[in-house]
């Protein structure tokens, strides 16, 4: 259908190497957007763009650091040089530091400021830098969508991850202001929204979900009791969510957050 139609758009994706963000690279190249990868390593910002590009998609990558405002002017610079526009803005960078998380033999005194404000400064102000480099190109084209990552943790008070549960409320408070911001002042077809995962398994967290046999965790064991779907979920089944408020069929629809979690912000427990 015409409404659901991206193909020709071009799109920056942070952390587009790791795995969230390389599986909705894949999937927006698939529906023939142009890709661009922003990471930091520039061997798997080669890989991924090799391996998009081999399959008859078209994508570049740049090395960038999310809190260098410099930096990322240099990238919006080349891209626009590149492309000639900036159409969709994902924010998928972000991540937690063990001195931010409260282990089970921890309190909360236990907490290292300096890992907590480091974890503020990526999911936050990883956040906020991009929007704001990019989204000025959107505001002059008068057209643009931003979608951010939230989580879980700010729906629940999920133990252990405060630094990381802190950190994505505030990049939710901030998706719903800049989408008021963008909507009032730069006209209707900026839109800003954001998708909230539930529990997937990534490297980050493989560890702390799954044994090395494969079986879950005590962790893993109490999340999946508390997501009805009884599963974690798999990195593609974000990427319909993402279609959807990438294209005109969420043309007026602006500053949500959808959960993608199979259940789990709906169940009580009981």
């Amino acid at each position: 259908m015409k409404q659901f139609n991206i193909k020709g758009k071009v799109a920056i994706i942070t952390g587009g190497a790791g795995v969230l963000g390389g599986c909705i690279a894949d999937s927006l190249a698939n529906s023939g957007v142009k890709i661009v990868i922003l990471d930091r390593d520039e061997t798997i910002i080669n890989e991924k763009v090799t391996a998009i590009n081999n399959k008859g998609g078209e994508a570049i990558g740049l090395i960038t650091n999310v809190l260098d405002k410099t930096i990322l002017i240099k990238n919006r610079d080349e891209i626009l040089k590149h492309f000639g526009k900036i159409d969709i803005l994902l924010n998928v960078a972000g991540g937690n530091m063990p001195g931010a998380t409260i282990g089970p033999d921890q309190t909360i005194f236990d907490l290292k400021m300096e890992d907590f404000q480091k974890v503020t400064d990526l999911n936050l102000n990883g956040t906020v830098l991009p929007s704001l480099v990019f989204g000025e190109v959107m505001s002059k084209q008068k057209e643009g969508v931003i979608i951010n990552y939230s989580s879980m943790t700010v729906e629940r008070a999920i133990t252990r991850v405060v630094g990381y549960s802190a950190s994505k409320a505030a990049m939710e408070n901030f998706t719903r202001w800049l989408a008021v911001e963008m909507a009032t002042k730069f006209g209707g077809k900026i839109r800003v929204n954001a998708i909230a995962p539930g529990f997937f398994i990534g490297n980050q967290n493989r560890a702390l979900l799954t044994n090395e046999d494969g079986s879950y965790t005590e962790r893993g064991n109490t999340i999946i009791k508390n997501t009805p779907m009884q599963r974690f979920g798999e990195a593609d089944e974000l990427n319909g969510a993402i279609h959807f408020l990438c294209s005109d069929a969420a043309k007026f629809i602006t500053g949500i957050v959808i959960p993608i979690d199979g259940g789990f912000s709906a169940f009580s427990g009981v």
